[in-house]
């Protein structure tokens, strides 16, 4: 989590919108238009060259966030980065309020039930539209729902420890 080289996947280029090189941009940030706040960006293309990007600027429309990058002037530019991603470094982004967490801080910490059984580390998370879920990884796959304190215990940073309320054989 203070890793000040770390980057966080921000979101993804789908691909030209219109005739004069602006993006589809999916943004993985709340609310969408928010990753305009967050800088340095860097660009990773689809091809994995990666280059830092300024002067990038976007607005939300009826289909989504529409962006424009410097020196992308036609549909070609624009399509021909289609399936590029933008980083920020994770220092860029605000701290979270308490009780709330950014998935990539609970990415690697360990994962215990109530009782001690080891579930291994978190691995990544996802939403379903209801509800989050976290997925561990140790000697096999569990998915636990992100529910605090239903089933999220507590998240203890200091330890790099999430307990949880939840059954090994489950």
């Amino acid at each position: 989590m203070n890793d000040p080289t770390r980057r966080i996947l921000m979101g993804r280029i789908h691909g030209a919108f219109g005739v004069r090189g602006e993006l589809k941009l999916e943004s993985f940030s709340d609310p969408p238009e928010a990753i305009f706040r967050y800088r340095p960006w860097t660009l990773r293309t689809a091809q994995g060259v990666e280059r830092e990007l300024e002067g990038g600027r976007g607005r939300s429309t009826a289909k989504g966030i529409v962006m424009r990058l410097p020196g992308v002037e036609d549909r070609d530019a624009a399509e021909a980065l289609k399936g590029g991603e933008i980083h920020v470094p994770r220092s860029a982004l605000p701290p979270p309020k308490p009780g709330q967490y950014y998935w990539v801080d609970l990415e690697g910490l360990r994962v215990v039930n109530t009782v001690g059984a080891d579930f291994g580390t978190v691995s990544h998370l996802f939403s379903t539209g209801a509800n989050d879920v976290l997925v561990a990884r140790g000697d096999r796959e569990r998915m636990v729902p992100f529910l605090e304190p239903d089933y999220i215990v507590s998240v203890d940073f200091d330890a790099g420890c999430i307990t949880v309320d939840w059954d090994a054989d489950f």
